[in-house]
């Protein structure tokens, strides 16, 4: 059997160290923290969400319940772990950051077939016949390593940059100026939402969008080639004060948008609302949902306190931003996450051009069941595409190659009904449905025919 060197520890990594020992397979699992940390990560544990706590929508026959679905049917050890630390979130899962690494910590600890080693690897040997690498270091690949990589695939990597979220201690909200609610009322009322008037919100986008922004660092101009580049931000975590420069009402129709947030002292929708989510399981800190911005922090703690409710508030960590780093996956992998070129090196995560937490344990969760069946001498067959896990890794794989961009899981990823049957059900919800029953029906077949014991 061939050894296996897992490298990351976020959260492809110990999803795919974990999926390919308990199949029998010994592993190597590499993480640079805390020998080397990097530009956003503040501890050095496993699993360490970065940016929010969420990993999205659990309403059945969404694109995100699906993915999670196909998950939990697969055995995915991160997915229940999150599971087991959900803290309120209305129709999402979030979890309580703290006690989830905790527990993939653990989890890691208990199984005698993991060895962890804390050193950064900044080599890759594609020539050794006795070891399958399965490379999950993520966005925040360190420079040696990235360009080991480069070396490797020969092709130059993108960057994109992405933002994290202030966090405020929930003892200094003004609960007087707040309201719980959850939109149209859906689901229980988890999230704190600070109402603005029209004045209130006029006065918030003036000063953000004339507060300074943080002055770009050395990794941000020069962020792997060494040549300097414009910042380039993944529209699904565009920073606030990027989004309040193309309009006015642009957040107003995006993170602050009000719709379906009845204020019970005005019988109304307010103007804009500001969303927090909790953040922990004991509730004593909130996450300001879609805040992530790149403001310094003495500017974010004065427009932020412009916010209802915030006035005194007193923040536990401030937003700021971080290096993207992913590989140009429809030129380098196949559907089995392996180099084209070097096929005992593997790609998982979001250095493969997934997005999103649960995308990112899903990806992990695929290139462990592959690097555990090469490993033992097999040919693995890749996820079904009619499944969410098999369509999301066959963007990455097939995307037209001038356009390609980081996804998370979408219905437009999956494929899409016969053309006569779209034309007859016209009721978009019972299309997702049946998509979602296709997707599910998929992927069990394939889970009993290539995985029998995790049925």
């Amino acid at each position: 059997m061939k050894k296996i060197k897992i490298i990351g520890g976020g959260l492809a990594g110990p999803e795919a160290a974990l999926q390919a020992a308990k199949r029998g397979c010994n592993v190597d699992l590499y993480e640079m923290r805390p020998t080397r940390s990097t530009e956003a990560h503040q501890t050095s544990d496993f699993a360490e969400l970065v940016c929010s706590n969420s990993l999205k929508s659990e309403s059945e026959n969404t694109a995100p319940w699906l993915l999670k679905q196909e998950m939990r049917r697969a055995g995915s050890i991160l997915l229940a772990e999150a599971d087991a630390t959900a803290v309120p979130a209305g129709h999402a899962l979030a979890v309580d950051r703290v006690e989830f690494s905790k527990r993939v910590a653990e989890r890691i600890a208990a199984e005698p077939r993991i060895t962890v080693h804390r050193e950064e690897v900044t080599q890759l040997n594609e020539h050794d016949p006795d070891t399958l690498t399965l490379l999950a270091s993520g966005p925040l690949t360190s420079a040696a390593l990235a360009a080991e990589l480069q070396r490797l695939t020969g092709s130059d990597h993108l960057a994109f940059y992405d933002s994290i979220s202030p966090i405020v201690d929930a003892t200094t909200i003004d609960m007087s100026k707040v309201y719980f609610a959850a939109r149209y009322d859906k689901g229980t009322a988890d999230y704190i939402n600070c109402p603005f008037t029209k004045e209130e919100y006029e006065r918030f986008i003036e000063a953000l969008t004339t507060a300074e922004a943080v002055e770009a660092k050395d990794w941000e101009k020069f962020p792997v080639t060494g040549t300097p580049e414009k910042l380039q931000y993944f529209e699904g975590c565009l920073p606030i004060e990027e989004t309040a420069r193309r309009g006015r009402d642009t957040l107003r129709f995006g993170p602050m948008k009000p719709v379906g947030l009845t204020d019970p002292k005005t019988g109304r929708w307010p103007y804009a609302v500001v969303q927090l989510r909790q953040e922990n399981l004991r509730a004593d800190s909130y996450n300001l949902v879609g805040f992530q911005n790149h403001l310094k922090y003495g500017e974010q703690d004065r427009v932020l306190k412009l916010i209802p409710g915030l006035e005194h508030a007193t923040f536990l960590r401030y937003g700021q931003i971080h290096r993207n780093t992913y590989i140009h996956a429809p030129s380098l992998l196949t559907e089995t996450l392996q180099l084209k070129a070097h096929p005992s090196i593997m790609i998982a995560g979001q250095l493969s051009g997934v997005e999103g937490y649960t995308e990112s344990i899903a990806s992990g969760m695929l290139a462990g069941i592959y690097v555990a069946s090469i490993a033992q001498g097999q040919t693995p067959t890749p996820a079904p595409r009619g499944s969410a896990n098999g369509s999301l890794t066959h963007y990455i794989t097939h995307a037209e190659i001038k356009k390609f961009q980081p996804a998370n899981i979408t219905f437009d990823l999956l494929p899409p009904l016969e053309e006569d049957l779209r034309k007859k059900m016209r009721d978009k919800k019972e299309r997702h449905r049946l998509q979602c029953d296709r997707a599910l029906t998929a992927w069990s077949e394939w889970l009993t025919a290539t995985q029998p014991t995790l049925n």
